[in-house]
């Protein structure tokens, strides 16, 4: 039964991991979409300005341009980093997860066995359900 439990715990976890994983993708495409906005608008705004000597404009478009994609490059690379970080927090969480609630089934064997006591088994037990 307490498998069970404990089961249905780390699938809720999962999903929350997973949640948060889409949650973070959406915001970094969201983020590289207000990047190019933003470069599309200093790109416009260069556009309007064409009183400038031709050779000028297309010096600053160029510019605007090319900053325009570094930006977008970087958001891009900080939005990946972002969900690799998240991937990772995850995995460790759940694996973590895992290897507590093996300890705790450990523990339990231990006490039923005489080799620790009721009220070290309930010590170990509460450091490791508060990290769960």
């Amino acid at each position: 039964m307490a498998t069970k439990r404990n089961s249905g715990y780390i699938e809720k976890f999962r999903k929350k991991a997973s949640d948060a994983i889409d949650d973070g993708i959406k915001k970094a495409s969201v983020a590289i979409d207000d990047g190019i906005k933003k470069a599309d608008d200093i790109l416009d705004e260069a556009v309007e300005f064409g009183a400038m000597a031709a050779g000028q404009a297309k010096k600053t478009g160029s510019e605007l341009h090319s900053k325009a994609k570094k930006e977008k490059d970087n958001l891009k690379k900080r939005g990946a980093k972002k969900i690799n970080e998240g991937i990772t927090a995850a995995k460790n969480a759940t694996s973590n997860t895992e290897q507590d609630l093996a300890t705790l089934e450990k523990l339990g064997k231990l006490r039923k066995a005489g080799v620790i006591t009721e009220k070290e088994f309930q010590a170990k037990k509460k450091k490791i359900l508060a990290r769960i």
